[in-house]
Order: structure tokens, then C-alpha cells, then sequence
């Protein structure tokens, strides 16, 4: 499937405002791929489908997370992180992506976990930092993204965290690792 047709095959998926977000998502996604060295193409497929589930019914996400023994901790916590896995699902068994890298860092992309790859990095970043974002600290966030992707990677998660914590939201466990993964590996370079 090439970038047309995967981009008309969400399209109908979500709302025009969440189209906007996943095209600008994908063109920083692949900005961030040329800086950091990764397949512009790998980024564009991941960007494309990251939400391709967002607004998938509730139960259905649900139920494909128990049958596809997904991690079971995802149903203790907020149905907004049901889409990131269950998209993974949906692009390998309905839009036929193979590469583990793309399917990771569409799995990952609302929580970080520990040891990202960069393809992961990119698209958790890019998911923040897309143009059409707008909360605050999102102009400071865009200003370190030429200064490293670990650092950015680094202030997205921590961003996000900051958001659940002062919403008084649990915070899924991989995020808190993806955190900690990367103020260790800094501390001991």
C-alpha cells in the first residue's frame, strides 16, 4: 500500500482534526528521520498509522487486547492507551506492515518504554511536537528537537508524566521506565 492509499484508508478512521494531526505528525516524523539518521519511510509508514484505531470502539479495542494477549495491565489504566498497541495490531494484520521497528514504535507511541530504538524516539516525539500541537510548553519542546533526540525524548516523557501527575492520572509504567532508561544512560555516558 503506498502513502495515498494508506493515508485515504485512515482518513475515514478519524476526524478531520486527528487527520490534520497524523499528516503533521508524518511530516515531522520524517523531518526527524533525515536528522536522526533513520528510514524516512519506516518514520512515514509508522506516522501515518499511529492512530489508525484512535477512535475504534471502546469494547472492540477492549476485547482485542484480551485476545490478542496484550499486556493486561493496559485495561487498569485510561482506554486512551488501548490505541497505540492495538493500532500495532491493526497495522500488521490489516495494512500488512512487517517491520518490528515501525509496529514498536506504533505500539509505543502514547507511553515511551524503556531502551526505544530511534524509529520509537522519533514517533513519540513527533506525536508531541507535530505543528498543529498546542498546549503549553509545546514551543519550548520544538526548540530541542535539533538538540538530540535522547534529550528530546527525554523532556517529551517527562512532559507527559508531568500532565498525568498534575491531572492526578496513574502513569503507565513503561513511561516511568522509558524516563528512568534515559536519565540513567546519561548519567553513566
Amino acid at each position: 500500500m503506498n502513502r495515498d492509499e494508506m493515508l485515504n484508508a485512515i482518513r475515514t478512521r478519524m476526524p478531520e482534526k486527528r487527520y490534520v494531526h497524523t499528516l503533521g505528525v508524518m511530516d515531522t516524523a520524517i523531518r526527524l528521520a533525515s536528522v536522526y539518521d533513520e528510514v524516512e519511510k519506516d518514520a512515514e509508514i509508522a506516522a501515518i498509522l499511529h492512530d489508525v484505531v484512535k477512535y475504534a470502539d471502546r469494547d472492540w479495542m477492549k476485547q482485542t487486547i484480551i485476545d490478542q494477549q496484550m499486556d493486561p495491565n493496559l485495561l487498569l489504566f485510561h482506554h486512551e492507551l488501548w490505541h497505540a498497541p492495538v493500532g500495532a495490531y491493526v497495522a500488521q494484520y490489516e495494512f500488512g506492515v512487517t517491520n518490528q521497528n515501525v509496529l514498536n514504535a506504533i505500539r509505543y507511541h502514547t507511553t515511551g518504554r524503556a531502551h526505544m530504538g530511534t524509529l520509537e524516539k522519533i514517533i513519540f516525539c513527533a506525536d508531541m511536537i507535530e505543528p498543529n500541537r498546542q498546549f503549553p510548553g509545546v514551543d519550548e519542546l520544538r526548540q530541542h528537537d535539533e538538540q538530540g533526540l535522547d534529550a528530546l525524548t527525554k523532556l517529551c516523557v517527562k512532559r507527559s508524566i508531568q500532565y498525568l501527575v498534575q491531572k492526578n492520572q496513574p502513569v503507565y509504567p513503561d513511561s516511568i521506565h522509558c524516563y528512568n532508561d534515559l536519565v540513567t544512560r546519561k548519567e553513566n555516558e
